[in-house]
């Protein structure tokens, strides 16, 4: 994810660096103008927000690169990541929120850069949304689905993240479990690294590395985040001058930016911010309601909590920490692996009607990401509730058979990521579960104290 080194630098570029070391730096970001001719836009807030999107350019990557960190296949010219950021009126607190790539999302009225053509509002993928009409559709669509006003505009590709990483000489992650994804080549053992540009370009992109999907990718480019903050707070690079400006190039190197971000936002907000720390940024990803939206002519999707995304985008506007977000404690058995973060397709095993959908809702309700499309299953004759998962995925198993008292675990190699709950007569009732993982909480809010390694 190539957005969280922009980050770094923006809101870490020390008050010792000189205002001329800057201005000589700014000549090398490209501009785009993404609010052009934009009207009826939200009213604006308090504090800054600025929109920070990772492209999945590689024309500069090299092919031992591509063939290393397995980055081959041709680009979608469309965002990978995307955040909203926000820094506080006081400076003294900065609040990123990730937004899945392939939320549902509907565009404002545009015309297409590619083709001229004028489309009327319709229905995308969020990611879709800079392939269709770049910079300024990208901003347009958020805006009109946050109802948070973009002060500014950030944009980075794959080589600038390695590039910013190597410079920095890695960045340290944690991870409590293996993580291995053939699809990037992530290998990690548990335990800690010191991940290079390339590793660490492998880390924020995997998908595959458990059965998290997009949200797991997202919590770990937030991890990866802190870490970034933490080690250039703590080691003191970003006040030596030279190694500054090794960062700052590496990054503006290949950023583009609005004209409003230039040498004196750049030098102000660092200047505001030489004393923030890990424990100053906040992480969140927007509330889900569900995963798997299926939408005609667009494919599956993600479906926001409108409910929990409003009163998310409110905090921001007004300017408020998102810790009010915070999982509040409760009864529920605690877990490895937060309900939200585990996919469940429903079947009916026995001959009571409407068995698999009750079933579905309870654990629905709880938080599970349900099909919500239950089944017969081949069989109806089951008298026990059965968990059925590939082991890859062994942890939300566990997990979920929590929730599902006097369940069977069954071990199906090759399932995917998808666990089946088989529906049995024994099914009474669902129990809540948490993840005793504070991060894993119901929105996922926690500072960069918590997400940082230890």
């Amino acid at each position: 994810m190539r957005a969280v080194t922009t980050l770094s630098v923006t809101v870490l570029a020390s008050a010792g660096i000189g205002h001329a070391m800057l201005t000589g730096l700014e000549q090398d970001i490209a501009r785009v103008d993404p609010f052009k001719d934009m009207k009826n836009r939200p009213v604006p807030g308090h504090g800054m927000n600025i929109l920070l999107v990772g492209t999945d350019g590689r024309d500069q990557v090299t092919k031992e690169e591509r063939h290393r960190y397995r980055l081959g296949g041709a680009p979608c010219h469309c965002t990978d990541t995307m955040m909203i950021v926000h820094i506080s009126e006081d400076r003294k607190r900065a609040s990123v929120v990730s937004l899945p790539r392939d939320s549902y999302a509907e565009t404002p009225a545009h015309t297409d850069r590619a083709t001229g053509v004028r489309h009327d509002p319709h229905p995308i993928k969020l990611n879709a949304a800079y392939a269709e009409g770049g910079p300024q559709l990208t901003v347009r669509t958020v805006e009109h689905m946050t109802k948070v006003k973009i002060d500014h505009y950030l944009e980075v590709d794959f080589i600038s993240f390695m590039k910013t990483v190597d410079v920095l000489g890695g960045v340290e992650i944690c991870t409590t479990r293996p993580l291995k994804d053939p699809y990037t080549g992530l290998d990690l053992p548990a335990g800690t690294h010191r991940l290079n540009g390339g590793q660490a370009l492998q880390y924020v992109r995997s998908r595959h590395a458990d059965g998290s999907s997009d949200l797991g990718r997202m919590q770990r480019q937030q991890r990866f985040l802190a870490s970034l903050i933490e080690y250039s707070t703590s080691s003191g690079v970003l006040l030596n001058p030279m190694k500054f400006h090794d960062v700052t190039g590496a990054v503006l190197g290949s950023v583009r930016a609005d004209e409003g971000f230039g040498t004196k936002e750049l030098f102000d907000l660092g200047r505001a911010m030489r004393t923030f720390s890990p424990s100053s940024s906040e992480f969140t990803t927007v509330p889900i309601e569900q995963m798997g939206y299926a939408v005609k002519g667009v494919g599956s999707t993600v479906k926001w909590d409108e409910a929990g995304a409003s009163r998310l985008f409110q905090a921001l506007r007004d300017d408020q920490p998102l810790a009010r977000f915070k999982t509040r404690r409760s009864r529920a058995v605690r877990v490895e692996v937060a309900p939200r973060q585990i996919r469940v397709q429903v079947e009916n095993g026995t001959t009571v009607d409407g068995l698999g959908k009750r079933v579905d809702d309870r654990l629905a309700a709880v938080g599970f990401r349900t099909t919500g499309v239950p089944v017969n299953a081949r069989y109806r004759d089951v008298a026990r509730t059965v968990v059925v998962y590939d082991p890859r995925w062994d942890r939300s198993a566990r997990s979920l058979a929590a929730a599902l008292p006097g369940a069977e675990l069954r071990e199906v190699p090759g399932q995917g990521p998808t666990l089946r709950v088989i529906a049995g007569t024994d099914f009474k009732a669902v129990r809540k579960v948490r993840a005793a993982d504070a991060s894993q909480g119901e929105f996922g809010v926690v500072t960069g104290d918590e997400a940082s390694c230890p």
